[in-house]
Order: C-alpha cells, then structure tokens, then sequence
C-alpha cells in the first residue's frame, strides 16, 4: 500500500494522473488475535483429554510464554531446578525464566541433567516440527479446541500476565519481547479488555472510596 501510494503520488506531481485515490485511505485491514486467547476452560479441555506426552509441552508453552522452536530444542541441561535458560531462535534474545511451582512439580518428576530436549514424543524420541504439530492438532480436535494454536499459547501467556497486575517491563524480561512488542501484542492482537481488568479496576476504584470515605470519617 505504501509503495502504491508513493508511485501514485509521483505520477499525480508529473501530471500523468488526475487523482490520487489511496490519499487519505487508511491503512489495510490488519487481522488481530483478539478472540485467540486459551481460557481456562479450553486448558481444562485439552489437558483433561490430550495425551500425556503433550501436557508438558502445554505447561511450559503456559508458564513461559516461549515459541514452539524454541521449546522443542530446549535441552534439560538449560534448566538447573529453579530457573530455565534458553536463547531465542528468532531473535537471538537470551532469557532467564523462572519456573513456577506447577511446571517446577513436572520438570522435576521426570529431570535429567544432559542435552536430551525436555520434549519428547510418544516413542521418546525428539519432536520434529512437523510430528510435533500434527499431534497437537490431532489433540486439540479430540478435546473440541477449535479456532486455537500452540503460537496462542505464547499470546495467551502474556495476556495472563497483564491481568496478573505483571508491568510490561517484567513481562519482557520473561518472554523476550520489546517493550513495544508488549504494548502491542496486548492493545491489538491478544487482550481485547479483557473483563478481569474491567473488574479488578472496579475493585480499585471501590478501594479508593472507601480509603476516602475513612478519611472524610
């Protein structure tokens, strides 16, 4: 559009059009993410029916809000019983990410120390992208998760920190996103007001009155 738009702009300069019609036109419908948000119903769901080599992957997908690359090549030795160290395919961004007490309880169930990936398939062998993503399909079907991708995760993961009351410099410090990126992902692609801020903002505001009130008592 924007080369469109310059090429046209030209062209009007030089005479050799009368108009320019994307003057003023705005940008090009962007498609959001907006309603791709993993409830926790939908996590019951899935967990409650997919098999258990794809709980952890879920878990950890969850609780560190990492691309599935990156998960499917984390080693076991890049976690060290407190924390998970990992550098980001993509970006090249090295992350330090502490683990929660529920993914912490199934890490340590099953851990070892050398450079076998933390994910493992049915057989016990290292995932391929694409074994990895025709089974999760196949198990999100099974549990009726329609409309819902692993990528979804990462986007749900970080619009569940936003409503935890996480600022947006603690929520890169976890994913390895910019801060612009944050601000980004949770105004236009994952958020959409979610009504838990609606209510927590509610219960602010009646905090507010009542501190009010004793003071004017």
């Amino acid at each position: 559009w924007s080369v469109l738009t310059r090429v046209l702009a030209w062209a009007l300069n030089r005479g050799l059009i009368d108009s320019n019609p994307t003057t003023k036109a705005g940008r090009l419908y962007r498609a959001t993410r907006a309603d791709k948000v993993w409830t926790d119903a939908d996590e019951a769901r899935f967990l409650a029916s997919a098999p258990e080599h794809l709980h952890l992957p879920f878990l950890l997908a969850i609780w560190t809000a990492q691309r599935q690359g990156d998960l499917l090549r984390l080693p076991w030795r890049a976690y060290d019983g407190e924390t998970l160290h990992l550098q980001q395919g993509k970006t090249g961004v090295r992350v330090t990410i502490p683990v929660a007490a529920t993914l912490k309880a199934r890490l340590d169930a099953i851990r070892r120390t050398d450079d076998t990936p933390i994910l493992l398939s049915s057989r016990g062998t290292p995932w391929t992208a694409n074994g990895f993503s025709v089974s999760w399909r196949k198990a999100c079907h099974a549990a009726g998760i329609t409309g819902l991708t692993f990528h979804d995760l990462r986007g749900t993961a970080v619009t569940r920190l936003a409503v935890a009351g996480a600022s947006h410099p603690q929520i890169a410090a976890l994913t390895g996103h910019s801060l612009a990126d944050v601000r980004d992902i949770l105004d236009k692609n994952y958020l959409s007001r979610d009504p838990a801020l609606a209510k927590a903002a509610i219960q602010k505001l009646e905090e507010r009155k009542k501190i009010s009130d004793r003071v004017s008592d």
